[in-house]
């Protein structure tokens, strides 16, 4: 085994802190005596802060593709139609997850490249007069790219449409990371994973759900068991689930929860935008080029650069795992091979960026991709205006 600390930079699973892992050692406790209640009620409540929301939250112990499903089969009948827009791989497999189910996904084909066209969907539901689209399902932050969808647009082309369907958005890699607003935002369900920006392992998922979307939930048409909202209402009320719950993954979610208010949710969001303005001021100053083509929907979560003409996007990602011990995100589908992604989420500091950054200028340089050096000191310089506050502090 190599010596020091293994670098796991890929753009989630994210780093899991030490108070989180401490908190999933407590023991196991009986999920249906009276002290589970306050541990149920804790994560319940404390996950409407982190959504924004008044509105119901629902916990699944289950990975985010469990929530998509949730999301869709509460919600809606067979032979629904959907709009969807490709941002990327996510987007493409919640469509094809749709289409298992019986649904009837509209996609507006994307370039990758960007965030979800809130007016290309405004143009579509203008023209759906029979309001035949049941719900519209976008990717605020498309993992596969680094692109951020302004879901606000989103909601604003919905209502400019006169249209009445649902407006679902999968937070599953901007949750707790990027500034999210359920409510004002008029989001109908959102879809979250732990193991992203709430610095969890993988194992929870979660649905926070509207008024307007519980209420379709009476009416809806397709099969479910496991996932119905109807069975968690009355348990979670007492704190309680249907099921056996991931017990000590609660536990942490708690520990989570209770650490993103000691730091600051909006203090949380700004940590993740210097962070990626730092990596794409090195990604510039190597003469790389970033996925997103579009700055204003470049994603804080993490940065996807693309190689030069023939070179090996998974070849770099090997010599460097070999050489520094850190693994890198791949390319996924329509970019596999071409684009590697570096995960700066979660609990993740200045002086773990720059490390990061320099594992892959040296990657760089050892599997022969043609750059410039300095990019560790561009990300240097773009920290250094804008001092982060555990810098402030110091001072």
């Amino acid at each position: 085994m190599p010596a020091g600390r293994h670098f796991l930079q890929i753009p989630g699973p994210s780093n899991v802190p030490d108070r989180v892992l401490r908190a999933m050692d407590y023991p196991t406790m009986d999920h249906r005596g009276p002290a589970f209640a306050d541990v149920g009620r804790s994560a319940l409540e404390g996950m409407k802060a982190i959504f924004k929301t008044e509105g119901r939250v629902v916990i699944y112990p289950s990975s985010g593709t469990g929530a998509w499903e949730a999301a869709l089969v509460n919600t809606l009948s067979p032979g629904d139609q959907v709009l969807m827009y490709e941002t990327g791989h996510f987007a493409m497999l919640w469509k094809r997850l749709a289409e298992n189910l019986g649904l009837k996904p509209l996609f507006i084909e994307g370039d990758w490249r960007s965030g979800a066209d809130a007016d290309a969907i405004g143009e579509r539901l203008r023209a759906d007069k029979g309001h035949a689209i049941k719900a519209v399902c976008v990717v605020h932050n498309e993992t596969s790219t680094g692109s951020v969808t302004d879901v606000a647009r989103v909601r604003k082309a919905i209502d400019a449409a006169g249209h009445p369907a649902l407006l679902m958005v999968d937070t599953i890699s901007s949750l707790a990371s990027v500034d999210y607003r359920h409510d004002d935002w008029g989001v109908d369900v959102a879809v979250a994973g732990s193991q992203k920006g709430l610095m969890l392992p993988p194992g929870l998922s979660f649905n926070a759900i509207s008024d307007k979307a519980m209420k379709a939930s009476q009416a809806a048409g397709l099969q479910k068991a496991y996932w119905a909202w109807s069975e968690m209402a009355g348990p979670n009320d007492r704190g309680y689930f249907p099921y056996t719950p991931a017990t000590n993954l609660l536990y942490a979610l708690n520990e989570a929860i209770a650490m993103l208010h000691e730091e600051g949710l909006d203090q949380v969001f700004a940590r993740h935008s210097r962070h990626g303005a730092a990596t794409r001021a090195a990604v510039e100053a190597w003469g790389l080029e970033v996925l997103c083509a579009k700055p204003e929907d470049r994603s804080p979560v993490l940065t996807a650069v693309m190689m030069p003409q023939g070179h090996s996007a998974d070849n770099f990602r090997a010599v460097t795992l070999d050489h520094y011990d850190m693994s890198l995100g791949n390319g996924l589908s329509k970019v596999a091979d071409r684009v590697f992604r570096i995960g700066h989420l979660g609990d993740f500091n200045d002086l773990m960026l720059c490390g990061t950054l320099s594992g892959v200028e040296m990657g760089l340089r050892d599997a022969g991709v043609p750059h410039r050096a300095g990019g560790v000191l561009a990300a240097m310089d773009k920290l250094g205006q804008t001092p982060g506050r555990a810098h402030a502090a110091a001072e």
